[in-house]
């Protein structure tokens, strides 16, 4: 029996070891975004591999990017984006609550962190693994870099419709600007967008995002975007 347990032991500590080094190899990955920007992420490289056409992807620096993106962004997606350390307890807690009410999952309540890190090196999949992965990965990237850089690396790769990925890109396709040229009010319509990106690609603007759109452009002027 003793070699039994000691097999038994042996397994254990592989199924450690292998997901320690998995976990350092992300750790890695995390660190160079530091210094370098990312050229592609999961959900890029996926859509080519699916529709066999290159993703639209043109990289901007943060100061090239209009304030009012920044704002409506947050306003949208993350409004306590610079006080929370990769996890919003507190709009978990309401997605929670809107989710039983509707007897099903409608809201997440990921912050900006959760959604860089599952863009960056996950899938869409819903599973736990995918779930608890994604929470090592927020935490990595609050620990590894800036509140600013975090938010830079999110505009520049956040899908944005079929194909179309970052803010450049975004901006060049809607609105035929650039992302230091988008006004307010283009800005919020973008950021209504980032909840189901490949819906308005197709269908256009609706009644429910416009909505959204004005609700985001009223919440831009309590909302204060990272310096640092």
């Amino acid at each position: 029996m003793k070699w039994r347990a000691r097999w038994a032991w042996r397994f254990i500590g592989f199924v450690i070891s292998t997901f320690l080094i998995y976990e350092i190899w992300f750790a890695g990955r995390i660190l160079i975004l530091r210094w370098v920007d990312p050229k592609n992420t999961s959900f890029m490289i996926a859509y080519a591999e699916e529709s066999n056409n290159v993703p639209k992807h043109i990289w901007v620096d943060y100061e090239n990017i209009s304030p009012q993106v920044k704002k409506a962004v947050l306003a949208s997606e993350d409004a306590r984006f610079i006080q929370h350390g990769g996890f919003d307890w507190t709009a978990l807690r309401h997605a929670a609550s809107r989710n039983v009410r509707q007897g099903k999952i409608i809201s997440g309540g990921s912050t900006i962190t959760q959604q860089l890190a599952k863009n960056l090196f996950l899938s869409p999949s819903r599973s736990i693994w995918r779930k608890g992965q994604e929470a090592i990965l927020a935490l990595m990237l609050e620990v590894s870099l800036s509140k600013q850089r975090i938010f830079e690396v999110y505009l520049n790769i956040i899908e944005w419709g079929q194909g179309v990925y970052g803010i450049e890109a975004a901006a060049n396709h809607y609105f035929n600007r650039t992302a230091s040229d988008l006004s307010g009010h283009q800005a919020a319509k973008l950021a209504s967008y980032i909840p189901a990106p490949r819906k308005h690609f197709i269908v256009g603007d609706t009644d429910r995002s416009l909505r959204k759109a004005k609700i985001i452009r009223g919440r831009m002027t309590q909302i204060k975007v990272p310096t640092e």
